[in-house]
């Protein structure tokens, strides 16, 4: 079997990969990840134990098991770079020998649920509402790089989109992705579902206007508007399609659940955005470990 090489699959001085600094016997096959490193330790607080901490710039990692079940939290940081760096090498923890530099026989799946925050772009999903991601759709780009299959849904949804919006070509191309059918089931209860749209960075790619004149004046209007099928686009993020996209790809099951902490037409804002997460969090370590 043929080696991945070393450029291409870095590892440290003590063969944990590269970023993540981590060991294959360091992550449960339910991961929780979160953007903010500090999300960390709130989430594995509520652990009965904890089993490993590691810590690598932005990346933060603890697994120990609740009600017996073991479960990994991570932090990725923002955006859809980063979640490349993060399923790319979650997967060779499980599914590449890194001693050998071999792909495993076996595929090895994880379940990855990503807990958020996120604004909405509907004027009835309000704030301190949990918002569960059916379908992500990609602005960013990053699964363009990627050989993967799409459904004729997804494609058909993309076809309608540029069709309804009249999407500005000199972006990149929009794609989406639909999270894991299983995972989605498991988590929906208490939340609304519909289309995540995931951005390449927060101001200008999400419509923000600060010093910079935007080339689409329109875009979040356009994302509110768009309806197939009675698929609408409820919130706007920066992590969602890269990690339904990458699972897809890779073999994983992913699935995301933000709490709404602003809604960007009716101009409100959460008073208390940290009750929303604490409620979010708790109600999901119930439902993964029941």
């Amino acid at each position: 079997m043929k080696k991945i090489a070393s450029s291409e699959l870095v590892l440290n001085s003590d063969n944990s990969v590269y970023h993540l600094n981590l060991h294959p016997h360091q992550i449960a096959k339910d991961i929780i990840v979160v953007g903010d490193p500090g999300r960390v330790e709130t989430i594995s607080n509520y652990f009965d134990n904890i089993e490993h901490k590691v810590a690598n710039r932005e990346i933060l990692t603890h697994t120990g098991t609740l009600n017996g079940k073991q479960l990994t939290v991570m932090s990725t940081g923002m955006g859809p770079d980063n979640i490349d760096i993060v399923l790319n090498e979650l997967d060779a923890l499980v599914n590449i020998d890194l001693e050998n530099r071999t792909i495993k026989e076996e595929h090895t799946t994880l379940n990855i649920i990503r807990l958020g925050t996120s604004g909405s772009l509907q004027k009835d999903v309000p704030v301190d509402s949990f918002v569960i991601s059916e379908l992500g759709l990609g602005l960013d780009g990053l699964m363009n790089y990627y050989e993967y299959n799409q459904t004729d849904e997804e494609i058909e949804l993309l076809n309608q989109f540029y069709s309804q919006t009249n999407y500005n070509k000199v972006f990149a191309q929009p794609y989406f992705v639909k999270g894991s059918f299983e995972l989605f089931n498991k988590l929906k209860e208490g939340c609304i579902s519909g289309i995540t749209a995931t951005a390449g960075g927060f101001y200008g790619p999400q419509g923000r206007v600060l010093r910079i004149p935007l080339k689409e004046t329109q875009l979040n209007e356009k994302l509110r508007d768009f309806k197939h099928n009675n698929h609408v686009i409820l919130n706007f993020e920066m992590e969602t399609s890269a990690l339904y996209g990458l699972s897809r790809a890779l073999g994983h099951n992913a699935c995301t659940i933000c709490a709404i902490i602003a809604n960007r037409f009716s101009g409100t804002v959460s008073t208390n955005y940290k009750l929303a997460v604490k409620n979010l969090i708790e109600e999901t370590l119930s439902k993964l470990t029941q």
